[in-house]
């Protein structure tokens, strides 16, 4: 292949690696969804700005999904007056609730004048969803309503809480009659009583006192009566 040929087929091949890439971007980024690569932002007015919004899903999650979550959103202020977030709705329908870093429920979640508030970080308040029906892997419409009506619609990625949100997914519920304790049946203290050997497997006290049961009883050891 001669050098003109040579340089006319490399320049071809990359023309279509270029229009490629902009068909990409076309279809990932559209400026009505505001949409990046990764994560979805949004802009209302001059003043609030919605960065890196992902609806975080527990570990192990896939597919079509429907249970707890929570919204993960940086949003900032740069007016010289609060703002005020009074909901968000993902999906179907299903409406948030907030709560201060203590965890204790909030009404709404102000954004400080020149200021901003990392919601669902560490250390920060929550936005969490009771039950939500979305596509982990895919995208959910998900709407910021503040108190003076602002309102935007956006297209939220759906994440499983692991690699670079792992910590940020809802905490998953307590089952009834179990407890961080050890397990059912456990001893909650070594065993007192016969050993491998025979012997007592903690130092004798004395006598035993009447009434304690022998091997095999309670797991916490009967104190010997006074004298």
């Amino acid at each position: 292949m001669s050098r003109s040929l040579r340089r006319g087929s490399i320049a071809a091949i990359a023309a279509i690696a270029i229009a490629s890439l902009s068909s990409c971007a076309a279809s990932n980024t559209p400026d009505t969804l505001q949409v990046k690569p990764d994560n979805a932002a949004a802009t209302l007015g001059t003043d609030l700005r919605l960065n890196n919004i992902v609806i975080v899903t527990g570990v192990g999650t896939s597919g079509d999904y429907t249970g707890p979550a929570n919204v993960v959103v940086n949003i900032s202020n740069t007016a010289t007056t609060p703002a005020e977030l009074q909901s968000i709705t993902v999906g179907n329908g299903a409406a948030a609730t907030f709560a201060d870093a203590a965890g204790a429920p909030q009404p709404s979640i102000v954004i400080p004048a020149g200021g901003s508030v990392a919601l669902g970080a560490q250390g920060g308040p929550s936005a969490t969803l009771g039950s939500a029906a979305i596509h982990v892997g895919g995208f959910s419409t998900t709407t910021f309503t503040f108190k003076d009506g602002q309102k935007v619609d956006t297209q939220a990625g759906v994440s499983p809480a692991t690699g670079l949100y792992t910590g940020f997914g809802p905490t998953p519920a307590a089952v009834p009659g179990h407890s961080a304790s050890p397990a059912a049946g456990a001893p909650a203290t070594p065993s007192t009583g016969v050993g491998t050997t025979g012997a007592p497997a903690t130092p004798s006290t004395g006598a035993t006192t009447p009434g304690t049961p022998v091997a095999g009883g309670s797991a916490t050891a009967t104190a010997p009566a006074a004298h």
